[in-house]
């Protein structure tokens, strides 16, 4: 049995110029790696009109028992401007106890590190009562239509059963063990489009300035008391991030206002409860200075929670044993392709600690990546006790 070094498949992965949507190989490289171990793998690729296609890859090793499953995806952001890095970041390099390059962090190290603990795993139990899988998507960095949502969707209509899934996104803030998330806020994006009167400004009677309504709306959406936070969640926040009004003249009153928002919320609330709560202030607002309005709403995910279970807690013990650190159980961050999983899976998410995730000169400790390999195989293990 074949046993990967985790280093040295984390160095072969960032080769790869994955930038999403770009496929650039690797599905096809980490896909032969996972038939040396004995995985039954398909690449999947999902089309849908105004969006690229993507390249997808499920593996299963196993047909029986318990699927344990691990998340994860090949896709990476942009390096930005090659010259300021101290390496070209798809030539991977070790410096200062430190591998560096694009998706050293997010994500490929923590894939090689769960490939790798498997092999070690499987060289030590060949015959285990259960099943293994691997869902590794190549749209988490992008537009998220074509990925991971998508394979759920496929996994559904398969009646394909995850009984856990492990999400190895960068969950720790500055060290290796401080940090699972159970589970995330959800996301509403809505934009804003208040029309009035164009004329000019010496003349307001016979203008309707779209601008008092919209800074009148937005001041109530602002000083909105959403919730004070749950045992579980962060309070719902709202934020305003463009305001805008196209007009080139000083002298004229604009005849259109708009903004964005975004909102992340707790599982107090559903994008529905929020929609209906703002729809009421869009329209009486509107209403009261004669405008009227257009909103358009865009919904990355719902929130959700993955209730501790002796699983959860079974991690976390692994943790603590491998890195003296008792990791908190946690929702904060952003959104990540969990909330499409736990539709079909209860799911939780640890991986590398994410400082550099995005920067220049993206990176990962080499001994948290060994550990993390460490910690990931002796999850399998207890697992399939």
């Amino acid at each position: 049995m074949a046993i990967f070094n985790e280093i040295k498949l984390a160095k072969e992965l960032i080769k790869f110029p994955s930038i999403t949507p770009v496929d650039a190989g690797v599905m096809k490289f980490l896909e032969k790696k996972l038939n040396k171990l004995g995985f039954k793998t398909k690449i999947i690729e999902f089309k849908e009109k105004n969006f690229k296609p993507v390249k997808n890859l499920y593996a299963r090793l196993g047909n029986k028992g318990l699927n344990f499953c691990y998340a994860g995806h090949l896709d990476v952001v942009p390096p930005g401007n090659i010259n300021d890095w101290t390496i070209n970041p798809f030539k991977p390099s070790i410096k200062n106890g430190h591998l560096i390059g694009r998706g050293a962090n997010d994500m490929k190290s923590s894939i090689a590190a769960f490939v790798s603990a498997v092999s070690a795993f499987l060289n030590k139990n060949h015959d285990f009562d259960g099943s293994i899988s691997l869902l590794i998507t190549g749209d988490e960095e992008g537009d998220a239509v074509n990925g991971t949502k998508k394979v759920v969707d496929y996994l559904k209509n398969r009646k394909e059963k995850i009984n856990f899934c492990l999400v190895g996104e960068p969950t720790n803030p500055n060290k290796l063990g401080e940090m699972i998330k159970i589970g995330r806020r959800g996301s509403l994006t809505g934009k804003l489009i208040v029309n009035g009167v164009q004329g000019h400004v010496a003349y307001p009677q016979k203008a309707n300035n779209p601008s008092t309504t919209i800074i009148r709306i937005l001041n109530e959406l602002k000083n909105i008391k959403f919730d004070n936070g749950t045992k579980d969640f962060q309070p719902t926040n709202l934020e305003i991030t463009k305001i805008n009004i196209n007009n080139n003249a000083d002298n004229v009153i604009p005849k259109s206002a708009e903004a964005t928002f975004n909102i992340r919320f707790n599982d107090k609330h559903s994008s529905s409860s929020i929609k209906k709560k703002l729809n009421k202030i869009f329209k009486k607002i509107s209403k009261k200075n004669k405008s009227n309005y257009k909103i358009k709403y865009r919904v990355s995910g719902e929130s959700f929670l993955t209730k501790p279970n002796d699983t959860t807690f079974m991690i976390q013990d692994i943790i603590k044993k491998i890195t003296k650190i008792k990791p908190k159980l946690s929702t904060t961050g952003g959104t990540s392709d969990a909330r499409f999983i736990r539709k079909i899976s209860p799911c939780l998410e640890f991986g590398l600690v994410g400082k550099t995730m995005h920067k220049i000169d993206e990176a990962v400790s080499l001994k948290d990546l060994k550990n993390l390999t460490k910690i990931y195989q002796n999850i399998l293990q207890d697992y399939f006790k």
